[in-house]
């Protein structure tokens, strides 16, 4: 679900200007380690603070689940904001998460997500059901640098996602962000320990990623993803 890290903008990079609105359509094909494949698709409408979005998952095994969604930020005072986010999934599946964010060239950033339980493709890679706490900086040009925890407090599985996240200009209209991930937890099948990374190439139009996710979910499977975004 992309939740408690809307604030750091982990899961998607920002446009380099801020004309509202803008939609941004991105395409995504995962390989997991158990030899299928899967495929999203994910349409975004951005006005102001507030996105909403439609998106499709399938693969071979899971099978199709259409999402829909909308996450917003509201000021609350100087330097502090309040930024919800709901969820709604094919197949009964409701989610939401709020956070707390505050400061400005540094801040800090608490929240709290929940779902129903209900069958879900996670396509975020983080617990859901979840308190999440972070701190970073914010500089000149997009510049940021962050850290954020996200700990599962629900189901007593001990998963915990550790995000070292970095957004740079490296050239004229293009941007660099990495995010390296520490995760540690109870998995089905037993503790696991393992390293994730995602890397994205950042143009004003489009966008490119790669990520790594050892373990997706929890999970016996190992998942890579190759994702493609146009802004329009």
């Amino acid at each position: 679900m992309k939740r408690l890290l809307l604030a750091l903008a982990c899961i998607a990079p920002a446009a380099h200007a801020d004309d509202a609105p803008e939609y941004k359509l991105t395409a995504g094909h995962y390989r997991y380690s158990a030899g299928y494949s899967g495929q999203d698709l994910n349409l975004r409408r951005r006005d102001g603070d507030t996105n909403v979005w439609l998106g499709l998952y399938r693969d071979g095994v899971f099978g199709r689940q259409a999402r829909t969604g909308f996450d917003t930020s509201v000021d609350l005072a100087d330097n502090l904001s309040l930024q919800p986010s709901l969820q709604a999934a094919s197949r009964g599946f409701l989610g939401g998460s709020v956070n707390l964010q505050w400061g400005s060239t540094w801040f800090g950033l608490v929240g709290w997500g929940r779902t129903n339980l209900r069958p879900y493709y996670n396509l975020n890679w983080d617990p859901n059901d979840a308190i999440t706490v972070g701190a970073g900086w914010h500089g000149d040009g997009g510049r940021q640098v962050a850290v954020t925890l996200i700990s599962d407090d629900r189901l007593h599985t001990h998963q915990r996602d550790l995000h070292l996240f970095g957004r740079w200009p490296v050239a004229e209209g293009l941007r660099l962000t990495l995010d390296l991930m520490h995760k540690t937890g109870q998995g089905d099948d037993g503790e696991v320990r393992a390293w994730g990374w995602s890397a994205t190439l950042d143009w004003p139009a489009w966008f490119l990623r790669l990520a790594h996710d050892p373990k997706q979910n929890f999970s016996a499977l190992d998942a890579d993803r190759l994702s493609v975004g146009l802004r329009f």
